[in-house]
């Protein structure tokens, strides 16, 4: 999959040295004409106050990168309304004046998505943090974009309810839904687009949507079109999401964890199929080959052995807990895996499950002063055993460094490739087996992405994925709610 901020740029045309460590400044299709931003800077200023805007250049250059190897790309200027209704004003003036919208939360995404390709304003919505519905019997919540993950069920806690979707980083909600988000408990809970009920969100031209009707939160309907899918996974593209209703849980009864060595990359995945198979409600089940377990170990200061491995954990009743791990140790054991590790207690699971979390630190530890980049691969169940292994030969015979770690449940996992980005020799055997992988993907009936979103470095692989009439479908979406192509321009199509 591409890394370059073109399709028909190269990935080593844009990954050097600069590429990662520097913002520069471009020249940018919308940039005001001499004067306009005097008259637009005090305009935003009314709205969202003198401290509600900045032009400083670190501030810029802070929000316009995230966690992926593509180069910031600096806005023109950041905003940080406190409000739907100064989203909406903000909006206005960008419309009225030309200028591009990037929204911004807590900047944790993997591909690129913030990046001002076009200059424009940056919408920082860190500012807008409430949690402002909470119906404990309806099991639905409502919350502004700048309520993160953790900060959610920190709020719930003594509620006996929780918001499951775990990407690993503490991401902003909304912009979990903007990107589809998911993670490690996707298996039992489902991903994003599951679990958000209703969205709030403000139009290019400053318009405000209740994507499933105001104030509705229904566990289902049928009524019209599914205006809240085309906005989860819509990546800023089509509007900013300025409030979003979510589906709770119980706080399971229960909870265990436990880990399990297999002498196989074949025998993990195929056991993890088999599980699934058999009706198991297993709420987590996480692959790690040997490299990834290696470096797990040496940074975390563990001592799991070194091979391929499954993280498991089980939520439900003591009594079903029992049944649950009973089945799953049967399949385990006939695949030749070893018997649990078991980790009971919060504490214990929590130090289990941050390192499966820390994977991608662990990984970068591997190499010192080298980058890392996440590939994002989903296949079909069937097909997982057969791709995970011919990726691992395709990287041994290739002398490439990408630990594997994945959400192998619901088949989706990443090869987190380490590179020294000064050696031209290795990004160009990275970027040949990142494109080989990704379409490895697709012969298998999979996806190019099943969790990081399109951003800048795929858009490609999606024209592959999708076909040039669904291409040409989801332009006329964005064309009819985004004419003068102001939001977030550059990124998915």
């Amino acid at each position: 999959m591409s890394f370059a901020l073109r399709p028909t740029r190269s990935l080593y045309a844009h990954l050097t040295t600069s590429n990662f460590v520097q913002c520069r400044t471009i020249k940018k299709e919308h940039t005001l004409k001499s004067g306009g931003w005097e008259r637009v800077i005090p305009a935003f200023r009314s709205v969202c106050g003198e401290d509600g805007v900045s032009l400083g250049e670190a501030v810029r250059e802070q929000h316009g990168r995230d966690e992926s190897v593509h180069r910031c790309r600096p806005p023109d200027v950041v905003v940080w309304p406190r409000s739907v209704e100064e989203v909406s004003a903000l909006a206005k003036i960008c419309h009225h004046h030309h200028l591009p919208i990037i929204p911004f939360g807590t900047g944790t995404g993997l591909e690129g998505g913030v990046g001002a390709l076009k200059g424009g304003v940056c919408f920082s919505l860190r500012n807008m943090d409430r949690v402002l519905d909470l119906h404990q019997e309806d099991f639905d919540v409502s919350v502004e974009p700048g309520v993160t993950r953790k900060g959610l069920n920190s709020y719930l806690r003594d509620t006996g309810l929780w918001f499951p979707v775990d990407p690993g980083a503490d991401a902003s909600l909304c912009g979990m839904a903007a990107t589809s988000a998911s993670g490690t408990n996707a298996v039992r809970y489902g991903t994003m687009r599951e679990n958000v009920l209703n969205l709030e969100v403000v139009l290019a031209d400053g318009s405000i949507i209740h994507t499933a009707g105001r104030g509705r939160r229904p566990r289902k309907t049928s009524a019209g079109y599914n205006l809240t899918n085309l906005f989860v996974g819509s990546e800023g593209t089509l509007g900013v999401i300025t409030k979003t209703t979510l589906r709770l849980y119980g706080v399971p009864e229960a909870m265990v964890s436990a880990v399990c060595t297999f002498p196989s990359v074949q025998a993990a995945v195929d056991s993890t199929v088999q599980v699934l198979q058999t009706g198991v409600p297993i709420a987590r089940i996480e692959f790690l080959d040997d490299v990834m377990i290696d470096a797990c170990n040496r940074f975390n200061l563990l001592s799991y052995p070194v091979a391929p491995t499954l993280f498991l954990e089980f939520h439900g009743t003591e009594k079903s807990l029992e049944e649950q791990v009973t089945v799953t140790e049967e399949i385990t054991q006939a695949n030749g895996g070893s018997d649990f590790s078991w980790a009971r207690d919060a504490e214990t699971r929590g130090r289990l499950w941050k390192a499966r979390h820390d994977a991608w630190y662990a990984a970068l530890a591997l190499r010192p002063g080298c980058k890392a980049y996440s590939t994002d691969v989903c296949v079909p169940l069937s097909r997982l055993p057969q791709i995970i292994v011919e990726t691992k030969e395709d990287l041994m015979l290739n002398r490439l460094t990408g630990p594997i770690a994945g959400h192998v449940g619901d088949g989706n996992f990443h090869c987190i490739m380490v590179m020294d980005p000064n050696d031209q020799d290795e990004v160009i055997r990275v970027h040949e087996f990142t494109e080989r992988l990704a379409r490895r993907a697709l012969a298998l009936d999979g996806t190019c992405t099943g969790e990081h979103g399109v951003g800048l470095g795929k858009r490609a692989l999606l024209r592959e994925e999708m076909g040039p009439l669904a291409i040409e479908v989801m332009q006329g979406l964005k064309t009819t709610l985004d004419p003068k192509n102001l939001m977030n321009p550059g990124k998915v199509l």
